[in-house]
């Protein structure tokens, strides 16, 4: 056989060695023996709701910026003080889901803006009532902020 052949071969037995190994290790591992797939911290549920609720804020107070933009072109300039409101909303609903998430070191002061922020928001969109998409950001703003304030209190 020729050198050529002969390093194929070798390759190939190698790579067949590392798969059967592989097949091994992973046979012999049962359900028991996995980790969790979460982190059993106390506080794990409070804080993936909270971090669930101010991503779910984040994305209603984009929409509704958009949406306030589009009033604003069509003339509507009242829109402006809810337009500036959601996006700044956005920002900091952004960052709270994030570090809440990862149960960081400033989850609680994150939480504490994130609440006041989010009332102060909800309560501009609220000032137009009889519009859906403005109506849906300040439920979403009210529920990052009921959120946020039982964050607060778990900690």
């Amino acid at each position: 056989m020729t050198t050529r052949k002969m390093g194929g071969i070798g390759l190939t037995v190698c790579v067949l060695a590392f798969v059967v190994m592989a097949g091994f290790a992973r046979f012999g591992q049962s359900e028991d023996n996995k980790p969790p797939a979460t982190a059993a911290h106390p506080h794990d549920d409070a804080m993936m709701t909270c971090a669930k609720a101010c991503s779910d804020c984040q994305r209603a107070c984009d929409s509704c910026a958009a949406h306030c933009g589009h009033k604003l072109h069509e003339g509507m300039k009242e829109h402006h003080a809810s337009l500036v409101s959601c996006q700044d909303c956005a920002t900091v609903c952004a960052a709270a889901s994030q570090i809440v998430a990862r149960s960081g070191p400033y989850s609680m002061a994150i939480c504490t803006a994130c609440a006041d922020v989010c009332g102060k928001c909800a309560v501009e969109c609220e000032k137009f009532p009889n519009d859906a998409h403005m109506k849906a950001c300040a439920e979403e703003c009210r529920k990052c902020e009921k959120a946020c304030q039982a964050m607060a209190k778990h900690h």
